[in-house]
């Protein structure tokens, strides 16, 4: 499925297409599809498609379109401080995602069937943590995922407020998947009314993680970040004065002229001529030379803007810290 929006030359740009065409329409999805680069999930050799509404498959490694995601994001209505259990988590992407907008006090668990997608997935959630910006600009929520068949979940786990499953759930387990959900909880999954008699083999009782108390040193770790964060935000008020935003650039859109062509009718006949228009190549190198003058003229607002500066990083090295603990507030981060 998908393929519902143009593709994108970036990941902002297939976002701008997704909230063209309505399917991202809240300002906190916008941010988290924003945060994390859909790209990073694909393997290198299949990059040049990752901005494509399109699923992708890899073996066991699977991706749903960024439309599919974009609804289920739109759909779960998430908040900070909820809890949130996705069935066949595969890559973490969305999990990863999801976890920016609950924030450190959410709760994030998936359950993913293959063992080599789980690795896969804890792979690329580290190299998010150590290597992204945006993971400084969010109070994150880091996903848990256990290995498992998520239809022999243990009766005993705790209930969410948010469930998503990605595979077609059969009609007959529909009561199960319900009984994830909290009271008053959002449920989205692909319903299928076709019974499924395949034989899941051996059942093995899937246990999700625990749903644990931060620790100590978590609790200050969060405080800290997000006092360092208010001070970076005064400061910036204060630079700015009224504390706007500058317009963001965007990559200019070049319109390519065509050189018109006439067909030339007699007698109800076409002849297979064409008359050129005598002033076309005259037009054409007009054209051209008014292009050069434009992109001279607007160059400077053209340009790519530089790589977004990490203030709070930047903050924390600066502080009179002992490395270690400067670390520990950037997650173990490299300078």
């Amino acid at each position: 499925m998908g393929g519902a929006v143009s593709a994108g030359e970036d990941n902002d740009e297939l976002i701008d297409n997704l909230k063209e065409a309505q399917y991202i329409r809240t300002e906190l999805v916008e941010q988290a599809f924003r945060a994390i680069d859909r790209a990073d999930y694909y393997l290198e050799e299949f990059k040049d498609n990752a901005y494509k509404d399109l699923a992708w498959k890899h073996g066991n490694i699977h991706l749903s379109a960024p439309c599919i995601y974009s609804e289920v994001m739109e759909a779960l209505d998430l908040q900070p401080g909820l809890s949130f259990l996705n069935l066949g988590s595969g890559t973490g992407y969305l999990s990863s995602m999801v976890g920016l907008i609950l924030g450190p006090f959410g709760v994030n668990h998936g359950v993913e069937l293959h063992s080599d997608v789980i690795e896969y997935a804890k792979q690329k959630l580290d190299f998010f943590i150590k290597t992204s910006d945006s993971f400084d600009k969010f109070e994150f929520c880091e996903p848990s995922f256990v290995t498992g068949n998520c239809l022999e979940i243990s009766p005993d786990c705790t209930q969410y407020d948010r469930v998503y499953c990605g595979a077609g759930v059969q009609k007959e387990h529909e009561d199960y998947m319900k009984n994830l959900l909290k009271v008053g909880g959002i449920l989205v999954m692909p319903l299928e009314e076709k019974p499924n008699h395949a034989d899941s083999g051996k059942s093995r009782l899937v246990h999700l993680p625990p749903v644990a108390v931060r620790s100590l040193q978590d609790l200050a770790r969060i405080a800290i970040r997000g006092t360092i964060k208010k001070i970076i935000h005064q400061e910036t008020m204060s630079k700015n004065g009224n504390g706007l935003k500058n317009p963001p650039r965007f990559k200019r859109r070049r319109v390519r002229r065509r050189r018109m062509e006439t067909i030339v009718f007699l007698d109800k006949e076409v002849f297979a001529s064409r008359i050129s228009n005598p002033s076309d190549d005259n037009n054409n190198s007009e054209d051209l030379e008014e292009e050069r003058r434009e992109e001279e003229e607007t160059k400077p607002s053209e340009l790519k803007p530089d790589p977004p500066v990490n203030f709070l990083r930047e903050k924390v090295l600066s502080l009179p810290l002992p490395d270690p603990l400067k670390y520990y507030l950037l997650y173990y981060r490299e300078k």
